[in-house]
């Protein structure tokens, strides 16, 4: 399965209390490779509410910059269902889809407050996602994701600003930390443990 997710604190709803929640749940849905465009407009065509993050994400061909659309998560969607109103069975069958993410027989759901904050951070205009657009100024010490240039893919520590539109991220490369200087479009911030996704789960019922 693909990296994307830190899991924080893990819930269970037990089967006897899904009456006494709210009907509406957010799903972590797993495509298969680069069929995340098909898979949303499958779902959504049998009614289901589905949330595919994208970033606008620079690349360089010949030389020169230019940016592209790109999954905020490779190979995920967030699927809203009304419970005991939507079959959650069919999204499994459902082309593009490779998988409903599970915990053992569990299925991983998704709190509303992650899927508002991942909304709250998108551009307003377009609903997309990007470098650099942060809403405050990274701090010393704070974890980042290089997600362009040399370094694409790499976390580290943010250490600076130098002022030219570079940052410099403290880097463990070959057993030894290095830092290296960075464009500020090429740095996200790694959310913080109160910030990362966390899933309750809950179990199998005869209303999924």
């Amino acid at each position: 399965m693909p990296r994307a997710f830190r899991l924080g604190a893990i819930d269970r709803v037990e089967p006897g209390a899904i009456a006494h929640t709210r009907a509406a749940r957010w799903y972590l849905v797993l495509t298969k490779p680069a069929r995340e465009p098909l898979a949303q407009l499958n779902l959504e065509r049998q009614g289901y509410s589905v949330y595919y993050p994208r970033l606008v994400r620079p690349f360089r061909i010949r030389g020169q910059w230019a940016q592209k659309v790109v999954a905020l998560f490779p190979r995920y969607l967030f699927v809203s269902l009304e419970v005991g109103e939507q079959p959650l069975a069919p999204v499994q069958s459902t082309a593009g889809v490779a998988s409903i993410v599970r915990f053992g027989r569990d299925y991983a759901v998704v709190p509303d407050e992650v899927v508002e904050q991942l909304r709250a951070r998108a551009d307003p205009a377009t609903g997309l996602h990007r470098l650099g657009d942060h809403s405050r100024p990274m701090a010393p010490g704070a974890r980042v994701r290089i997600v362009a240039g040399a370094f694409d893919g790499l976390e580290g520590v943010f250490q600076r600003a130098t002022g030219d539109e570079r940052v410099i991220i403290l880097l463990r490369l070959l057993g030894q930390e290095i830092p290296v200087s960075v464009d500020t479009g090429f740095v996200l911030p790694v959310p913080s443990a109160p910030a990362r996704l966390q899933f309750r789960c809950e179990r199998e019922a005869g209303s999924c």
